[in-house]
């Protein structure tokens, strides 16, 4: 007897199949026999992915300057796996966990390199406030909640530093089991060449689609070479489209050549959430149709391939074992506007509706699954 058996789902690639869930994994998938507890119809009219995954968010609530409530940002918007990026360091980590355990939607962390936090807008212009005992003694206390380390390092944050917090960044990273590393870029200096050439494999450029002149492309519309360099060696790209760092025409120009992200990622907190230009994690991926990617890549960048950057094993995939994580959604074919980070306004031809968040087995209706008058299972 299965908990639940979700009947006739649409994948990305347009396949139909059956999941049964058990115990918070998923048991089969394909034609699924027997009897469960709970049975969904989908009848071939919803698509099925497993739990989107958006690994940048603020959702620290204490956060003076970027916060938000998880759910808000998660589960009632078919998100079922948020990680904040940054926005605590190792003072107040262990806060942020207590606050989060009552969520429904998973939350994880990458830990700060400054021990504050982004309690102001420029934590590293100070140095003491990278604490190596700090970070490693935080790491040690919650190795399950913390992903990784994120460090900002652009000029607003790093003041007259440059290049050097990067530099501890990695020293960081060496010492703490080689953990994820994601880098916010942005105005320089340092400048990004800069930044590229000490990137290594599994590290993460978030921003990656930013308008600023410290971008990926060069005057020309080309990738840098350092850059190129990078996503050579294995450093990832990473959308964080938030206020000011997504540009409808460097992500054109990026796509068109091939330089794909390999997350979507929202960069959301309360005010841009609610005002926009971000809304919600749907929302940034459907910016995507209109810069050339197909569904299958824009589900591949919030599922299979977050999974990986943030080595969340039991997540991002449709297979037996994984944790019984699914978003089930819609595609609305009708025109909207949607605007990026420099205020250009692109009107897309379809959208992102997730309708449902499914969480280690647990059925949640998303804000849009309860306003639709057809999605009632």
């Amino acid at each position: 007897m299965f908990d639940l058996i979700i009947r006739r789902a649409r994948l990305s690639d347009e396949t139909i199949i059956d999941i049964a869930l058990l115990d918070g994994k998923i048991a089969a998938l394909g034609e699924v026999q027997g009897e469960a507890r709970q049975q969904r119809d989908l009848a071939g009219r919803y698509y099925v992915s497993a739990g989107w995954i958006d690994s940048h968010v603020h959702c620290y609530p204490h956060s003076p300057i970027y916060h938000d409530d998880a759910d808000a940002i998660g589960v009632t918007a078919g998100v079922t796996t948020v990680v904040d990026a940054g926005s605590t360091g190792a003072d107040d980590i262990d806060d942020f966990y207590q606050l989060t355990r009552d969520a429904s939607t998973q939350v994880y962390a990458l830990l700060n390199i400054a021990r504050t936090g982004i309690v102001t807008q420029n934590e590293l212009a100070d140095m003491s406030q990278i604490d190596k005992v700090a970070v490693r003694d935080a790491v040690q206390r919650l190795p399950g909640f913390i992903l990784g380390i994120k460090a900002r390092i652009s000029s607003s944050v790093v003041g007259h530093n440059g290049i050097t917090p990067l530099q501890r960044a990695k020293d960081i990273q060496q010492e703490n089991g080689a953990l994820p590393l994601m880098v916010h870029i942005g105005n320089n200096p340092p400048n990004l060449d800069e930044i590229a050439e000490l990137l290594t494999s599994g590290d993460i450029i978030t921003h990656c689609y930013n308008g600023k002149p410290n971008r990926i492309l060069t005057p020309a519309g080309e990738l840098r070479a350092s850059v190129q360099r990078a996503i050579q060696r294995g450093v990832r790209l990473d959308v964080g489209h938030g206020s000011a760092s997504f540009s409808f025409e460097v992500a054109r120009v990026a796509i068109a050549q091939g330089i794909l992200p390999d997350t979507i990622s929202s960069d959301i907190y309360c005010r841009n959430r609610i005002n926009g230009p971000v809304h919600n994690l749907a929302h940034v991926m459907s910016k995507f149709f209109s810069v050339g990617m197909t569904l299958p890549q824009v589900i591949d960048c919030v599922t299979v391939n977050a999974a990986q950057g943030l080595r969340l094993s039991g997540k991002g995939r449709l297979e037996p074992g994984f944790d019984a994580d699914l978003t089930i959604f819609t595609v609305k074919a009708e025109s909207r506007p949607f605007v990026d980070s420099e205020g250009e306004s692109v009107c897309g031809e379809k959208h992102l509706v997730p309708l449902a968040a499914v969480v280690a087995g647990q059925w949640i209706v998303t804000d849009e699954g309860k306003a639709s008058h057809d999605f009632d299972l």
